[in-house]
């Protein structure tokens, strides 16, 4: 561990509320158990305040400062996220299309001073991660694009029903709209060894409109959340009033070396590396999912 690590958590985090800075102490074991709980019976747990107030006017301009690099694009797309001509059954929720309006700054393009960056490189952060989701260990995802991201929604503009590619994923937000964009999923619809196609296929058809299958969340600024999105299907509503929706997306994987396919990133960034063919061509996965 790097003492920079204990500085930054100590100078930017809500270290009196979660106390990630004395991970041998009973109040967080206490935290720790305390989220383990909600990511078990409802799949997510939310961190409220856990960026300092203080601090999100920088947040929020520093994501305002890279959300012009976003990748836009609109598109019809499928919450699995493969070719819509997959050699899929006619009546596989694969075959129902959305379309996609939302954009994402890459990791590469995010400067490594920026505090979402920070985080996402704090040892100590990584291992409270590792502990809320019950883990002896977890990697960065490997991925050079997707590891860590933006996620831009301009006004009138959603991130439709989808998967994510990792087991879990960990998002901060930083900047709010007026209204609307609000995260709706629904916990734990599938399993590693069950795609549980047809209550899939019940929430894309009526999903749109929250029901006892779907959690609907609003989040505030410097909002931290823990959610396993690789086996529940989520989307975030669309963003009402004249600004954005930025959420910093922190993503880790329980195996090392996990990049996302070739077709999966050019929707999501408009490109593709090197890194990316090799990974498509060697199946370095933790599940055998549809993707």
């Amino acid at each position: 561990m790097k003492e920079n690590d204990l500085l930054f958590l100590e100078q930017f985090t809500n270290s009196s509320t979660y106390p990630l800075l004395n991970q041998d102490s009973q109040n967080y074991k206490t935290l720790i158990k305390n989220l383990q709980s909600d990511l078990n019976k409802k799949g997510c747990a939310v961190l409220k305040g856990f960026i300092k107030p203080k601090w999100h006017a920088q947040i929020e301009n520093e994501g305002e400062l890279v959300a012009p690099l976003a990748y836009y694009k609109q598109e019809t797309v499928n919450a699995y996220n493969v070719p819509l001509n997959s050699d899929l059954p006619e009546d596989h929720p694969a075959k129902i299309t959305m379309q996609r309006e939302n954009a994402f700054v890459a990791k590469d393009l995010i400067p490594e001073t920026d505090i979402i960056h920070r985080l996402y490189n704090n040892e100590l952060f990584s291992r409270f991660l590792a502990n809320c989701f019950n883990y002896e260990k977890l990697y960065q995802l490997a991925d050079p694009l997707a590891g860590l991201c933006v996620n831009v929604l301009n006004p009138g503009c959603s991130h439709p029903w989808h998967y994510d590619i990792n087991e879990f994923t960990v998002s901060l937000l930083t900047k709010k709209p007026e209204a609307g964009g609000n995260f709706r999923y629904s916990p734990g619809i599938r399993t590693p060894g069950n795609e549980n196609l047809s209550e899939v296929k019940n929430i894309l058809l009526n999903g749109d409109n929250p029901h006892n299958q779907v959690t609907d969340l609003s989040l505030e600024v410097g909002d931290l959340q823990l959610f396993k999105g690789r086996y529940s299907l989520h989307q975030v509503s669309p963003v009402k009033g004249e600004e954005q929706r930025h959420t910093a997306i922190f993503a880790y994987t329980l195996e090392p070396g996990v990049i996302g396919g070739v077709e999966r990133t050019k929707q999501l960034f408009g490109r593709a590396l090197e890194a990316h063919e090799i990974a498509e061509r060697e199946k370095v996965r933790a599940d055998e999912l549809l993707d």
